[in-house]
């Protein structure tokens, strides 16, 4: 465990996280993902997001709500998990007001509790690898369509915590893997961190 790192997990209230996604997506970068499971309280700090804002032709909320979609448009601080490709899960925190739209990918994690639990879910033993990209940290914490809609703002089998510490210098860039509305830099991520997916010279100084 981290030095500092606040095992008790409270919740992020609602009311200080921002409601501009863009905004959010940066607010969450140094925030922990908490996940209870039956094997023991997972967790992570998240190193890397993606804000899909208003408007957005890459976000799901783009055409509109749907029963799919529906948990974008709840109120600010709720889960929005979807399956992509028909392999991998994807983690995503609603914004704005209710019945608006957006939210907040995370897309990697720092591992910081429960760490053989990961390394029993993902199949491998390699730290760096466990939670580095969407897919992968949805598998480490075992998150799937179930959480879907589930308030992160309170204890539950998932939620967001703070640790005290400060985040560290960070930066800003394209999303990856999108070809609509791709030229937005709306990417967040922590500076020169192993954690943060992609290629290393778009996550450096």
């Amino acid at each position: 465990m981290k030095p500092g790192h606040n095992k008790d997990g409270l919740p992020l209230s609602r009311a200080r996280l921002p409601v501009d996604t863009t905004a959010l997506a940066r607010y969450l970068i140094g925030k922990i993902v908490v996940r209870k499971l039956p094997e023991g309280i997972v967790s992570g700090r998240i190193v890397e997001t993606e804000a899909y804002i208003v408007g957005d032709a890459a976000g799901h909320a783009y055409r509109g709500m749907t029963p799919r979609n529906r948990a974008l448009f709840l109120e600010r601080g709720h889960a929005y998990v979807y399956l992509a490709y028909g392999t991998s899960y994807m983690l995503n925190v609603s914004s704005e007001t209710a019945g608006i739209g957006a939210g907040v990918l995370i897309r990697a994690l720092e591992p910081l509790e429960g760490i053989p639990i990961m390394q029993h879910n993902r199949g491998i033993e390699r730290l760096r690898d466990l939670a580095r990209g969407p897919g992968k940290l949805a598998a480490a914490l075992k998150i799937d369509r179930r959480l879907d809609g589930t308030d992160l703002c309170q204890k539950g089998p998932l939620w967001l915590a703070r640790d005290g510490q400060k985040p560290g210098d960070i930066g800003q860039g394209l999303r990856i893997g999108i070809s609509k509305d791709a030229e937005r830099p709306l990417r967040f991520f922590l500076y020169d961190n192993p954690f943060v997916s992609g290629l290393r010279s778009l996550n450096s100084r």
